[in-house]
């Protein structure tokens, strides 16, 4: 099977739920707090691995409590751990969630060591990457560190996967590395300056990032499914049908099993139905990484 690299952050999340989101200023009391593994990076390799793919990942973490308690956590999830630096001299990565009634949340991210992920790490896995394999990348690392590795992998034949995330603006030479971009609403009226109220405008963003030289993009747009553009053609994938209680890592789970099914040689619209199922599985349940479903439950 190809396989499928994941670059990315691993964070340790600390989550309240909450009656609602607090406003600048404002103190409330919270109902249950625990503690979960997240980051971006994290979440679509555990994703990737329990759906069944060939994973390779790579992070880094400080060499503290939450740096261990994740390598650990990584070997019983059957990760292999190889390419988990631990840094002496920086935290691990540390992310504040708060949940609502709604099943929204507001996400406060202190990077650590996650920052420090550079292109000499890189190096490392590259000797991993073969024509075909999927190199899968999200935007809490350094900027620097992404375009290296999407550079590297586009040479070498590999299919780049971004999912731009948190929002941020991108250098046009990235673009032209991406094989797909999975951009949700907000990210995508950034890379576009288009705002989507409708489903005009969300084909209007892909064509539009189309034109900038991604071959392929997926908006995601949450409970009203996704938006597909491939070939020159856009086209809809409908969002299963659940009743939400927690959208942390909801992204992340899509991202991953789109991975994985295209790995598996699904056609596109496929591989989205496939990542559509798992990310609506996700949402049913609180947490990032204990949220993520296996293969058999799909």
């Amino acid at each position: 099977m190809k396989k499928i690299i994941v670059i990315g952050s691993s964070n340790m999340d600390m989550v309240v739920k909450t009656s609602h989101l607090p406003a600048p200023g404002e103190t409330i009391l919270g109902g249950e707090f625990f503690m979960n593994q997240g980051g971006k990076g994290a979440n679509q390799a555990v994703a990737v691995e329990r759906l069944g793919g060939n994973l390779i990942f790579m992070a880094k973490l400080g060499n503290d409590i939450l740096g261990q308690q994740s390598i650990e956590y990584f070997k019983k999830e059957g990760i292999d751990t190889r390419y988990i630096a631990l840094d002496e001299n920086s935290a691990s990565g540390v992310a504040l969630i708060s949940v609502d009634d709604h099943a929204e949340n507001s996400i406060v991210v202190a990077s650590g060591a996650n920052m420090l992920l550079d292109e000499q790490d890189v190096d490392k896995v590259v000797e991993e990457m073969c024509e075909g394999d999927i190199l899968l990348m999200q935007l809490e690392i350094p900027l620097q560190t992404v375009e290296y590795a999407a550079r590297k992998a586009f040479e070498k034949g590999v299919k780049v996967v971004l999912n731009p995330a948190p929002a941020r603006n991108l250098p046009k030479a990235l673009l032209r590395y991406l094989y797909m971009i999975t951009p949700n609403r907000i990210e995508a009226e950034m890379l576009t300056g288009i705002k989507i109220t409708n489903d005009v405008d969300a084909e209007d963003v892909a064509k539009e990032i189309n034109a900038m030289g991604v071959q392929n993009v997926i908006v995601t747009l949450g409970s009203k499914g996704c938006l597909i553009r491939e070939n020159g053609a856009s086209y809809r994938v409908d969002a299963f049908k659940v009743e939400p209680v927690d959208t942390t890592a909801a992204g992340d789970t899509f991202n991953g099993a789109l991975c994985v099914a295209l790995a598996e040689g699904m056609e596109l619209k496929q591989a989205a139905v496939m990542a559509s199922k798992a990310s609506s599985i996700a949402v049913t349940r609180m947490g990032a990484q204990s949220s993520i479903p296996r293969r058999e439950e799909l």
